[in-house]
């Protein structure tokens, strides 16, 4: 039974398999709504929540955050949120709720404790990086309280979050995206509409194979520029300015000249999305030969430095391999 006026089902399509999922939702229920009315939660207060939820409050958001870090929460209350003792209380004060977390498993949870409380016709975005599996799956869950569900994937960097122009890769449905377009153009400065449920999780994990298997291959080139005598900081810019460069290199490659290493993201996510590669890579019938080195080079980076350490220490292996520190003056320790 539809839950609300102006609804209808979707249908995800993958490969030959079609599923309806009736995520119903009513446009015509927030149609007047504007950013001065629309409210909006934020759950998930971390590195890049904080910076994403920061993004919407400079726009003039009506935001309610809450994180189990009490902390965290308290910060973004000093600038204009307003902070929610409970996810449930949360949940009453809010119309839609953008969630930020480490697993799909966090997610899950949160979800059992807001899902109650959201009016029907609410949006659950989710900024997290899930399995295109686990998108569907939570999907399910919130239309079962009458609530639809976005995914807005972020890519970029820290750096870029903070300072409003991080990219947004999204899925669902374009009524829903259209209708969340504000709060979503405050947090970054491109949009990629990917398709429906599921799609912009693909996308994600696409973008991070790509980024993960530069790191460790930038990390590679620099080593070589050393051993051979090279200077660091000319050899960084004559790769910035070749065909040889990339997004990693010009952001990451600074961080590991510098020492610093303090890209804000763990060995632990990196082989989170590692893994949702490989297990696209089977389903899809693509061989990831080169993904896979790059997964079995992270294996060994967690092992050797923990699943905290920060991403960019994977190319810490060579370095400590060789003995050989890969460092220039003129680096920042953080990306601004």
């Amino acid at each position: 039974m539809c839950r609300a006026s102006g609804c209808g089902p979707l249908f995800e399509r993958h490969g030959n398999n079609t599923r309806q999922i009736n995520l119903w939702y009513s446009i015509t229920d927030w149609q007047s709504d504007r950013r001065g009315t629309m409210r909006y939660g934020y759950v998930g207060i971390g590195n890049l929540g904080s910076q994403l939820a920061m993004s919407l409050i400079h726009a003039g958001f009506d935001l309610t955050v809450y994180d189990r870090d009490p902390a965290a929460a308290a910060r973004l209350g000093e600038v204009g949120a307003t902070v929610a003792p409970s996810l449930a209380a949360l949940a009453e004060e809010v119309d839609h709720i953008f969630t930020c977390l480490p697993t799909p498993q966090a997610s899950e949870v949160v979800l059992a404790q807001v899902l109650p409380g959201l009016r029907p016709g609410a949006t659950w975005i989710e900024n997290s990086t899930l399995g295109r599996d686990d998108v569907l799956r939570l999907a399910h869950l919130a239309d079962d309280q009458g609530v639809g569900m976005l995914e807005a994937m972020v890519t970029g960097g820290l750096h870029r979050a903070s300072r409003g122009e991080i990219t947004l890769l999204v899925g669902g449905p374009e009524a829903i995206y259209q209708m969340h377009q504000p709060a979503l153009k405050a947090m970054g400065r491109q949009h990629f509409h990917m398709g429906p449920l599921g799609s912009a999780a693909l996308m994600k994990v696409i973008t991070n194979m790509l980024a993960f298997a530069h790191l460790v291959l930038d990390g590679e080139a620099m080593m070589l520029a050393k051993r051979g005598g090279l200077d660091l900081r000319t050899a960084w810019e004559a790769i910035s300015a070749s065909s040889g460069s990339s997004f990693v290199h010009e952001t990451e490659g600074q961080l590991i000249l510098n020492g610093s290493y303090q890209i804000g993201f763990t060995m632990d996510l990196a082989l989170k999305d590692l893994d949702f590669a490989m297990r696209f890579g089977r389903e899809f019938g693509v061989p990831l030969d080169l993904a896979s080195q790059v997964n079995q080079t992270f294996l060994k980076g967690r092992a050797a430095y923990g699943g905290k350490a920060q991403s960019t220490q994977i190319v810490k292996l060579l370095e400590d391999l060789l003995q050989t520190e890969l460092r220039a003056e003129g680096f920042p320790a953080r990306l601004g």
